[in-house]
Protein backbone atom coordinates (compact mmCIF):
# COMPACT_ATOMS: atom_id res chain seq x y z
CA UNK A 1 0.00 0.00 0.00
CA UNK A 2 1.18 3.32 -0.91
CA UNK A 3 2.12 5.60 1.65
CA UNK A 4 1.95 9.60 1.70
CA UNK A 5 3.91 11.60 3.43
CA UNK A 6 4.75 15.94 3.70
CA UNK A 7 7.32 17.45 1.74
CA UNK A 8 8.54 20.92 1.27
CA UNK A 9 8.06 22.07 -2.44
CA UNK A 10 10.31 23.76 -5.27
CA UNK A 11 7.94 26.83 -4.36
CA UNK A 12 8.55 26.41 -0.40
CA UNK A 13 12.25 26.56 -0.80
CA UNK A 14 11.76 29.58 -3.95
CA UNK A 15 9.92 31.31 -1.15
CA UNK A 16 12.57 30.03 1.66
CA UNK A 17 15.91 30.93 -0.42
CA UNK A 18 14.21 34.86 -1.07
CA UNK A 19 14.16 35.28 2.55
CA UNK A 20 17.73 33.94 2.90
CA UNK A 21 19.03 36.07 0.34
CA UNK A 22 17.43 39.17 1.88
CA UNK A 23 19.11 38.43 5.73
CA UNK A 24 22.36 37.53 3.87
CA UNK A 25 22.68 40.94 2.39
CA UNK A 26 21.44 42.57 5.85
CA UNK A 27 25.15 41.34 6.96
CA UNK A 28 26.68 42.08 3.92
CA UNK A 29 28.47 38.52 3.54
CA UNK A 30 27.66 36.49 0.19
CA UNK A 31 25.90 32.76 1.29
CA UNK A 32 25.24 29.67 0.27
CA UNK A 33 21.50 28.42 1.20
CA UNK A 34 20.59 24.90 0.77
CA UNK A 35 16.81 23.84 1.01
CA UNK A 36 16.13 19.70 1.32
CA UNK A 37 12.77 18.17 1.16
CA UNK A 38 11.69 15.51 3.74
CA UNK A 39 14.14 12.95 2.45
CA UNK A 40 16.96 15.10 2.29
CA UNK A 41 17.08 15.39 -0.78
CA UNK A 42 18.32 19.38 -2.97
CA UNK A 43 15.16 21.21 -3.43
CA UNK A 44 16.87 24.39 -4.25
CA UNK A 45 20.18 26.02 -3.78
CA UNK A 46 21.64 30.01 -3.74
CA UNK A 47 24.91 30.78 -4.15
CA UNK A 48 25.90 34.57 -4.24
CA UNK A 49 27.92 35.89 -6.45
CA UNK A 50 31.25 35.80 -4.39
CA UNK A 51 30.35 33.27 -2.01
CA UNK A 52 33.25 31.05 -1.18
CA UNK A 53 33.57 27.95 -2.84
CA UNK A 54 33.95 25.61 0.62
CA UNK A 55 30.41 27.02 1.35
CA UNK A 56 28.74 25.12 -1.20
CA UNK A 57 29.45 21.44 0.30
CA UNK A 58 28.98 22.98 3.69
CA UNK A 59 25.55 24.61 2.91
CA UNK A 60 23.83 21.60 1.69
CA UNK A 61 25.12 18.73 4.16
CA UNK A 62 24.61 20.93 7.00
CA UNK A 63 20.76 21.21 5.36
CA UNK A 64 20.73 17.27 4.89
CA UNK A 65 22.11 16.76 8.23
CA UNK A 66 19.59 18.57 10.02
CA UNK A 67 16.79 16.30 8.40
CA UNK A 68 18.90 12.92 8.68
CA UNK A 69 19.11 13.42 12.34
CA UNK A 70 16.12 15.86 12.99
CA UNK A 71 18.24 18.04 14.58
CA UNK A 72 19.52 21.05 14.17
CA UNK A 73 23.34 20.83 13.42
CA UNK A 74 24.14 23.38 16.45
CA UNK A 75 22.62 20.94 18.99
CA UNK A 76 24.08 18.11 17.41
CA UNK A 77 27.36 19.83 17.77
CA UNK A 78 26.78 19.78 21.80
CA UNK A 79 26.03 16.15 21.86
CA UNK A 80 29.01 15.53 19.58
CA UNK A 81 31.90 17.17 21.79
CA UNK A 82 34.65 14.48 22.99
CA UNK A 83 32.70 12.81 26.14
CA UNK A 84 29.20 13.06 25.18
CA UNK A 85 27.20 10.49 23.58
CA UNK A 86 27.39 11.45 19.83
CA UNK A 87 31.21 12.09 19.39
CA UNK A 88 32.40 11.02 16.06
CA UNK A 89 28.85 11.17 14.75
CA UNK A 90 30.86 14.24 11.72
CA UNK A 91 33.05 10.59 10.47
CA UNK A 92 29.91 8.79 9.54
CA UNK A 93 27.80 9.21 6.54
CA UNK A 94 30.95 9.48 4.67
CA UNK A 95 32.26 12.10 6.48
CA UNK A 96 29.55 14.54 5.19
CA UNK A 97 27.90 15.48 8.45
CA UNK A 98 28.39 19.17 9.73
CA UNK A 99 28.33 19.56 13.66
CA UNK A 100 28.30 23.53 13.68
CA UNK A 101 25.43 25.60 13.60
CA UNK A 102 23.49 26.87 10.23
CA UNK A 103 21.56 23.36 9.47
CA UNK A 104 17.60 23.35 10.52
CA UNK A 105 15.04 21.16 10.25
CA UNK A 106 11.56 22.37 9.14
CA UNK A 107 8.44 21.22 10.89
CA UNK A 108 5.55 21.65 10.01
CA UNK A 109 2.68 20.10 12.34
CA UNK A 110 4.96 18.11 14.12
CA UNK A 111 6.26 16.73 11.18
CA UNK A 112 9.54 17.31 9.45
CA UNK A 113 9.13 18.13 5.64
CA UNK A 114 12.30 19.35 4.96
CA UNK A 115 15.49 21.65 5.96
CA UNK A 116 17.49 24.46 5.34
CA UNK A 117 21.82 24.68 5.35
CA UNK A 118 23.40 28.37 5.45
CA UNK A 119 27.33 28.96 4.75
CA UNK A 120 29.24 31.72 4.92
CA UNK A 121 29.20 34.06 8.20
CA UNK A 122 29.38 33.24 11.78
CA UNK A 123 27.44 30.25 13.16
CA UNK A 124 25.26 32.60 14.51
CA UNK A 125 24.94 34.26 11.26
CA UNK A 126 24.56 31.16 9.36
CA UNK A 127 21.92 30.06 12.06
CA UNK A 128 20.15 33.36 11.56
CA UNK A 129 19.70 33.05 7.74
CA UNK A 130 18.46 29.45 8.13
CA UNK A 131 15.98 30.89 10.95
CA UNK A 132 14.99 33.65 7.82
CA UNK A 133 14.26 30.87 5.72
CA UNK A 134 12.12 28.85 7.77
CA UNK A 135 10.08 32.31 8.91
CA UNK A 136 9.41 33.17 5.18
CA UNK A 137 6.80 30.33 5.62
CA UNK A 138 5.54 31.00 8.77
CA UNK A 139 7.33 28.90 10.99
CA UNK A 140 9.51 29.50 13.97
CA UNK A 141 12.76 27.45 14.06
CA UNK A 142 12.57 24.03 15.46
CA UNK A 143 14.06 23.86 19.42
CA UNK A 144 17.31 22.71 18.93
CA UNK A 145 17.47 20.57 22.06
CA UNK A 146 14.48 17.91 21.24
CA UNK A 147 13.29 17.36 24.85
CA UNK A 148 11.96 21.27 24.14
CA UNK A 149 10.91 21.10 20.93
CA UNK A 150 8.44 23.92 20.04
CA UNK A 151 5.25 23.80 17.78
CA UNK A 152 5.56 25.55 14.87
CA UNK A 153 3.07 28.39 13.83
CA UNK A 154 1.52 29.15 10.91
CA UNK A 155 0.60 32.69 9.67
CA UNK A 156 -3.39 31.92 8.98
CA UNK A 157 -3.82 29.04 6.14
CA UNK A 158 -1.09 30.81 4.06
CA UNK A 159 0.79 27.55 4.75
CA UNK A 160 0.09 24.61 2.07
CA UNK A 161 2.13 21.95 1.12
CA UNK A 162 2.07 19.20 -0.94
CA UNK A 163 1.54 15.73 -0.54
CA UNK A 164 3.41 12.84 -2.26
CA UNK A 165 3.29 9.18 -2.79
CA UNK A 166 6.30 7.06 -2.24
CA UNK A 167 6.04 3.52 -3.16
Amino acid sequence: MPRTYTSLTLEDAKQMLSAAEAKAASFGIPYCVAVVDAGGHLVAFLRQDGALIGSVDLAIDKAVTARIFDKTTSYLATLAQSGKPLFGIQETNAGKVVIFGGGVPVVWHGTIVGAVGASAGTVEQDIAVAEAAIAALGHQAQSSDDSNRKTNTLKGDKYESSTHTRI
